[in-house]
């Protein structure tokens, strides 16, 4: 994406209303939410480029950049300065930095590369709930057609809560597709109805007894997705196993444009019943077991009757239990209106479990 074209896009009579909406913050000039706004614009046009999502040209209103995307010193320059002649990398940098002071975007730097996240303002939560939301299925995960995708979306989370440069989208399109071959019943996708691009996913993968010392070990031994490592540290079981008793966790995940208490629990309901499934090839399934890195995750496991049983001394993730039982005989109906998402809307992605 070309900082240059951004006004092809979505017109400067159009950010001009954005602009407007801004100015009765208290620290904020024309200036800066010109700044401001021509960043949102910019990152949100690559965002969509970079997972190949066609839009309308012009556009009509701005959508969220989910997370945190790359923007160089010398981008955000064009972007600021672009008819000027005294916008410097440096300037650019510190206009930047003005923009964090003031609440409207997040910064960090990985030691290569600033990425930048845009804050979702209450000035403009409204017309972005009011936007229409595309309707959605629960879908088997096709390994032809979502493996990319899925892997995209994941690559973006575990980068930005692990900051593991090693973590790429080629290393977790591999093990997506080695798991497809092992168990692919047990992989699920929440999709779109009018692209079929995949916009969640989870992964239930029943666990060999003899990887089963791994839920009472230190959670860091068992991460597989968020690290460069080649090696499984978990083996799958085969159906007619009857030696298996656990089911791992290994991925659940929503964009947080879709995180609404209607997908999440059609996304749980959706377990259950593969669940139950599950149950038919494996007779002693008996045991749920998940890692959780993030509160809003802690808030969504605890909700359903997850507990803890056992820290990481070095990381911030744990593992979480739940008998299969208890989970299948859950009314997630009952549930829905207690749920909180707040935290995940303020994420890149949301990872309830198994970043593994």
């Amino acid at each position: 994406m070309n900082p240059e074209c951004i006004d092809q896009h979505f017109p400067p009579n159009q950010q001009s209303r954005y602009i407007n909406q801004l100015l009765n913050r208290v620290g904020l000039t024309r200036r800066r939410a010109q700044c401001f706004v021509r960043l949102w614009v910019y990152l949100f046009l690559k965002e969509q480029q970079a997972a190949q999502r066609s839009l309308p040209s012009p556009l009509r209103q701005l959508g969220v950049p989910q997370g945190f995307l790359p923007c160089t010193h010398r981008e955000a320059a064009v972007l600021f300065y672009e008819d000027q002649d005294r916008g410097s990398d440096r300037a650019a940098g510190l206009m930047l930095d003005k923009l964090v002071a003031l609440g409207l975007i997040n910064k960090q730097f990985d030691g290569n590369t600033t990425c930048i996240q845009i804050c979702l303002l209450p000035e403009f939560q409204a017309e972005s709930e009011a936007a229409e939301q595309p309707t959605t299925a629960i879908d088997t995960f096709n390994p032809r057609t979502d493996t990319i995708p899925v892997a995209n979306f994941l690559a973006r989370t575990y980068n930005w809560l692990n900051r593991i440069p090693d973590c790429t989208s080629h290393q977790i399109a591999k093990t997506l597709r080695r798991w497809s071959q092992q168990y692919p019943q047990g992989m699920r996708v929440l999709r779109r109805c009018d692209t079929l691009h995949p916009v969640g996913f989870y992964v239930l993968y029943p666990t060999a007894a003899s990887s089963e010392e791994r839920f009472f070990m230190a959670p860091s031994k068992s991460l597989h997705l968020s690290t460069a490592n080649d090696v499984d540290p978990i083996e799958v079981a085969q159906p007619g196993d009857l030696t298996c008793t656990s089911v791992f966790v290994r991925s659940w995940m929503i964009e947080p444009s879709f995180m609404t208490p209607d997908q999440v629990i059609g996304m749980l309901e959706d377990a259950q019943t593969l669940l139950q499934d599950m149950q038919q090839q494996f007779p002693n399934l008996c045991d749920i077991h998940t890692l959780v890195v993030h509160p809003f995750h802690e808030e969504l496991t605890l909700s359903l009757g997850f507990h803890k049983t056992g820290q990481d001394p070095q990381m911030p993730v744990y593992w979480m239990y739940m008998a299969l039982d208890r989970y299948l005989a859950l009314d997630l109906g009952a549930i829905a209106p207690k749920l909180k998402l707040s935290y995940a809307t303020n994420t890149q992605d949301l990872a309830f479990a198994g970043r593994s």
